[in-house]
């Protein structure tokens, strides 16, 4: 009989995607989006802009994004050994996201509230003053975004230089790109009405590009919520997915799949839970081996911990 030590047995079960560099640079961007938070908020306030003060105030739900982003990232590493969780902290991150996710679709609300208003209730802008700050706002969005786009472009490479192409979904890292975007976007659409308000007198323009920008930002909350939510809730692979484990298992010998559980366990990974029943059962290796094709699931990430119980069929009436 082949025997195996218990130790190699044993599963990984550390699924958190924990980046020291991507922690690092969402805290540079924390200090720069706060610094133009206040200079918005301050000039605002001194030149009669409400354009300004209402950004500012955008601004300040980022910042409370970018501290979720960062409460994740540490939570994540203090608790990488933390044995209570069934598989490590690893969801940590994507709760973060999820969050992030959230506030982006408070933000878009907001912004779709204030400028409606300002359609019916136009108000006075300081062109001069309002653009020298909007356009420094721009600069540090731009900046904000490099730093993080940067990291995670060499995330990725990483990735495949040393996981055989696999991908690591940082969707903490991802939510707070998102809201750098959003606030470079609202900067870019608040320069173009305000250029088009101070020369051509289109005030108009300003609610409209508000309006404008409240459907991009909304359809990138949409996005997240829809990458983050299934892992949350356990949310299975497709059914193709599932049927074509079946049959692999199913094909050989007569073996028969009892039962068959799939879900997102971190970023990237996926476990595995099944029931086999034949009349002449073998090793659980055996099955795993009768799974490798699927070890990594196009598009979705790998099975990365799986678990097969063998159960001998007596008798009849084990087809059905």
């Amino acid at each position: 009989m082949h025997t195996q030590k218990l130790k190699d047995l044993q599963h990984h079960h550390d699924f958190a995607v924990i980046s020291r560099q991507g922690e690092r640079r969402t805290w540079q961007v924390l200090v720069l989006t706060l610094i133009m938070m206040v200079l918005e908020i301050v000039a605002g306030t001194l030149y009669g802009s409400m354009a300004l003060l209402a950004d500012g105030w955008h601004m300040a739900t980022h910042v409370a994004a970018f501290m979720i982003t960062l409460l994740a990232y540490r939570y994540s590493r203090l608790h990488a050994d933390d044995h209570t969780f069934a598989f490590s902290a690893g969801k940590v991150g994507v709760l973060g996201g999820f969050a992030s996710s959230i506030a982006l679709g408070v933000v878009a609300l907001m912004m779709l509230l204030e400028s409606g208003e300002r359609i019916f209730h136009p108000r006075t802008i300081h062109f001069d003053e309002a653009l020298v700050v909007a356009g420094v706002g721009l600069l540090v969005n731009v900046l904000c975004a490099w730093l993080l786009k940067d990291h995670d472009h060499h995330d990725h490479h990483a990735a495949h230089e040393g996981h055989g192409h696999e991908h690591h979904h940082d969707h903490n890292l991802k939510a707070a790109y998102a809201h750098v975007l959003a606030d470079a976007l609202t900067s870019v659409l608040a320069i173009v009405a305000l250029v088009a308000g101070k020369f051509y007198g289109w005030v108009w323009l300003d609610p409209v590009m508000g309006i404008v920008g409240v459907l991009v930002i909304a359809r990138w909350s949409y996005s997240l919520v829809g990458e983050t939510s299934p892992v949350l809730l356990d949310e299975s692979v497709g059914q193709h997915y599932q049927t074509e484990i079946r049959q692999a298992l199913e094909q050989d010998a007569d073996n028969r799949v009892a039962d068959l559980h799939i879900w997102c366990v971190g970023p990237g990974h996926f476990a595995v839970i099944v029931s086999v029943v034949s009349h002449q059962p073998q090793a659980p290796d055996y099955y795993k081996a009768l799974l490798k094709p699927f070890y990594r699931l196009r598009g979705l990430g790998k099975l990365s911990h799986i678990t097969v119980e063998v159960n001998q069929c007596v008798g009849e009436g084990c087809d059905g």
